[in-house]
Formats: structure tokens, sequence, C-alpha cells
């Protein structure tokens, strides 16, 4: 006979803030979390005293049974895991899974991912959704197997990108989704309601994918069009955030307006401001305003009011 929702014994896997959404609707849902496996604690801070993770922080104040492995294949950790004896696996931004783990469990282990699969497979899916001006992206559910991402569908739901949303106003929409995607997926799960759906592979070479950022991803070519670094910096923001040089120093840059009109005559990337209400930069066909900014060495603020400390070369 199969078993119910809140019969199931659930291992859950996860790392930061995001996860947590998906752990905590689990939770109060009902549901038997029999165990929760998160990364080692980090140093931190000024200090750089160990941190343990959002998901660990979480799983302690509700009393889970907690493991933190530095080796996946880890004889020790493996037949922790075992011990736990679970009907099946929940990932939610974690890491890659061998195969002797995710395949333990008889129903397998089922991934939170945030995108609209098959698009989007990778590390980044929410932040080159927005880099490539998509105006819609969602959450899916599926199970692994040994391609990264590219598991039986079982659910998926859609959200809309508004044109002036950035990266963190759509990852706790996301967040949120998953959340509530992952409990309704197990739920149809043991109510056999589900029928997962192969991934189209056939086109998948020309699928937009969301490989790892990195520096050079980050770093502002003022010679695209404005369109295209405007969904950079907001794909980027608040974290780790669009960057430039301003005379010498790093600028990291949160937010901008696209400066419609005459095409800049200034060489794409220079910078021009009245020293007092505005920064802007030329690009490749007009100019972006910054509207928010950091830099180096200084506080996150608005132009205004860097202007008002910043001397201005002359």
């Amino acid at each position: 006979m199969a078993k119910q929702f809140k019969d199931l014994r659930i291992v859950f896997m996860g790392t930061p803030e995001f996860a947590v959404a998906s752990l905590d609707a689990l939770v109060e849902a009902g549901a038997n979390i029999v165990g929760v496996i998160t990364a080692a604690d980090k140093p931190a801070g000024r200090g750089m005293e160990l941190k343990g993770s959002a998901v660990k922080q979480y799983a302690v104040s509700k009393g889970l049974a907690l493991l933190q492995p530095d080796k996946l294949k880890d004889p020790a950790f493996l037949e922790a895991l075992r011990q736990w004896e679970a009907d099946v696996q929940v990932v939610v931004a974690f890491r890659m899974l061998p195969e002797v783990v995710w395949n333990m469990p008889p129903l397998g282990t089922i991934n939170v991912h945030g995108s609209l699969l098959p698009k989007y497979r990778g590390a980044a899916p929410i932040n080159w959704a927005i880099i490539n001006g998509e105006t819609e992206t969602g959450v899916t559910t599926f199970k692994l197997q040994h391609e990264i991402d590219t598991g039986n569908i079982l659910l998926r739901t859609t959200i809309p990108i508004p044109e002036t949303a950035n990266v963190g106003d759509i990852y706790d929409q996301l967040k949120e989704a998953g959340a509530k995607l992952i409990v309704e997926t197990l739920q149809q799960l043991t109510a056999g309601a589900l029928t997962p759906q192969p991934q189209d592979n056939l086109d998948a070479a020309s699928l937009p994918h969301a490989p790892k950022l990195t520096t050079e991803t980050a770093h502002i070519d003022w010679n695209k069009p404005s369109r295209q670094i405007y969904n950079l910096i907001r794909g980027l923001s608040p974290y780790p955030a669009a960057f430039t040089e301003l005379h010498g120093k790093t600028l990291k840059i949160f937010g901008t307006t696209i400066e419609y009109g005459d095409a800049p005559i200034l060489v794409p990337g220079h910078p021009e401001s009245d020293g007092k209400t505005y920064l802007k930069f030329a690009t490749a066909d007009g100019y972006l305003r910054v509207t928010d900014l950091q830099l180096e060495g200084k506080k996150r603020m608005k132009t205004e009011d860097f202007l008002r400390g910043y001397r201005w070369p002359a």
C-alpha cells in the first residue's frame, strides 16, 4: 500500500535561505523530515568565526537531525544516510550529488530548480533569465538523474519578470513559489497523481543555459547596447553586482535607467556628471543613468547622496 504524504520519510538537502523556504513549507505541511543535510560551517564576518548555513540554523531551531558531510561519498556519511531510511530525498540549492546518494531512496531524489526546465540548466538560472531579458521564469520540480538538470519533470509554475525587476525581487518570488511547489509535488506523488514528463532534449544545444557567474560576467562592457547592459545590471543586483571603473576605482552598479535620446557623443564607458544630481555612462547606443551604486571602500548609496561627498575630477 502506498504511503500517505505525512508518512513519507523525507531527507532534505540544501544550504542557503532559498532552501529554507522549502524546508519550512514541508515542516508546516506536516511532512516527516527524518534528516537534513547541509554544507559544513564556514568562517564569516570580521572575526571569521565559523557560521552554519541558513538551512543548518533552521534545522537546529526545529530540532531536526542534521549531517554536514565534507565528502558525499564518505562511507561514514553514506551509512548515516542509509540509517535514516528515507523514502524520498528533496534537494534545494545544494551541490551535485553522486549517484550513490541520489539513487538511494525508493522514490528517488527530487530537485527544486529556479527555472522553467529545460531552459536555464545550471548554477545561476535566476540571474541568467534576467540578464537575457526574459519576460517570465518559474520553478520546476524534477527527478534527479545522471546529467545535471535533465531529469523527468514533475511540476512547474510560472511567474512574470517585470521589466524593472532585479534578481533580488525574482529570487524572493521563486523562493516562495518553489516552497509551495515541493509540497504540492510530494502530495501529488503520494496520491499517484503525477506523470513524470521527460525533458525535450532535441534542441538542448540551442536552449539558454545558466553557468556559474564569474568576475568576467559581472564586468560591464559599455560597447554593448543600453538595454543589454541594463539587463545585466538588474540580473546581478543586489548580488554579486555588475561593476565598472570610475576614476581608477571599482564601482558597483545596482540600478540604472535607460536615457533615450540622441546617440552619445562620448566614447562608450565614459562617465558624465554634473557633480550633483546625475551620473551616467555612454553605451553603444545611448546612456545609462546610474541610480544606485557603491564605490570601492564606500557604502552602497543613491547617486545623489554619493555625489554630495564625491569630488569630481576637473
